[in-house]
């Protein structure tokens, strides 16, 4: 399996947002890597504030890092807004929403590797798709329940870009909002 980095702008960005709000996370601790069923890449365990990454479904380094992108989103979201993740179907959908949107699941590049192509708000299709498909993936419930979950909390859960402040579409934006996000304090510290 290809090595844990925690080196990419996207990690770096929710480690240190992790911290900053009492969260710090260990390597050693808070990652697993195991072989997993069926096609899943990773998953968050809440139970045990641990994310469970799938050796056997990550086929390369861009790909290890967007699943360990999109799973510490859900701890960052489990840390900061303590999410009901096993009652409530709506705080799932918001925390998937906000993964697909801000980990690079729906970059372009992505998007055409799938071979799905569209024009008109096209992001917001995947980001939609993508949140039920998890959703879907990690609770027996059927596709319409899934679908009036991510329905109900979309707008406000897409718009929600924190720790980002913004959809970081590739690195560069990434390494962008890393620095805003490190200037933050030293911003409001002056006013």
């Amino acid at each position: 399996m290809e090595q844990l980095r925690l080196a990419d702008p996207y990690v770096k960005l929710l480690l240190d947002a992790m911290k900053h709000s009492g969260c710090a996370v260990n390597k050693e601790r808070h990652f697993s890597c195991e072989d997993c069923n069926g096609n899943v890449s990773g998953g968050f365990d809440a139970s045990v504030s641990q994310i469970v990454l799938c050796q056997n479904n990550i086929c390369n380094q861009a790909h290890m890092n967007r699943v360990v992108t999109h799973e510490l989103i859900h701890a960052f979201d489990h840390c900061r807004a303590h999410v009901d993740w096993f009652t409530n179907v709506r705080h799932l959908a918001c925390s998937e929403v906000r993964a697909a949107n801000l980990s690079g699941d729906c970059s372009l590049l992505n998007e055409i590797l799938r071979l799905h192509f569209g024009l008109k708000q096209h992001h917001q299709t995947c980001v939609r798709d993508r949140a039920i498909r998890s959703i879907l993936a990690v609770r027996n419930i059927s596709k319409e329940v899934a679908q009036k979950a991510v329905d109900e909390v979309f707008e406000s859960c897409f718009n929600d870009h924190e720790p980002f402040g913004r959809i970081p579409h590739n690195k560069t934006y990434a390494r962008y909002a890393h620095r805003d996000f490190q200037n933050r304090d030293r911003y409001y510290s002056n006013i």
